[in-house]
């Protein structure tokens, strides 16, 4: 395949990721699904520096809502790519680094601190990940999921202290 295709299906597919409606939590009998923070189980993302993934709610390869989240290690980021679909994403512990654009700089990526907010637009090219400290994002979307790597020649991720 000529253009690399991530994403969370990719995440989910290569990293072992099972897809499920409700992956870990326990669905009681009005529908309602609960998930402790010790009770998500992360998977490791295939190919990456110690990123791990987790899907918490959804299928990410199929059409609909899907939850999904990504674990960073201290000074690890994504290369710059973009996704198919419409992404929101919401730190929950530590700072995300955020860059845009088709140029990898991490000095030049914005620091988002836990309960921040951002949307990336289908189509827009951006990078981010962890600079000094373990980050989670959680991921809203609709799928099916993709990710493109502008040049995965060059690797899926760097270092944030590039």
């Amino acid at each position: 395949m000529r253009v690399e295709r991530l994403a969370v299906l990719a995440v989910a597919v290569l990293g072992g990721v099972p897809l499920a409606h409700s992956a870990w939590g326990a669905r009681d009998s009005e529908g309602f699904v609960r998930i402790k923070p010790e009770e998500v189980q992360w998977s490791d993302w295939a190919g990456s520096p110690g990123v791990k993934t987790a899907v918490i709610e959804g299928d990410p390869s199929k059409p609909g809502l899907y939850v999904i989240r990504i674990k960073f290690p201290p000074g690890v980021m994504t290369r710059n790519h973009f996704h198919a679909e419409d992404r929101h994403a919401v730190v929950l512990q530590g700072t995300w680094y955020t860059g845009t654009g088709d140029v990898f700089d991490p000095a030049a990526t914005v620091p988002l601190r836990a309960g921040s907010y951002m949307k990336h637009p289908a189509g827009a090219h951006h990078f981010d990940g962890a600079k000094d400290e373990e980050v989670i994002v959680q991921i809203v979307g609709q799928g099916p999921s993709q990710t493109t790597f502008l040049r995965p020649s060059e690797g899926n991720f760097g270092s944030s202290l590039e």
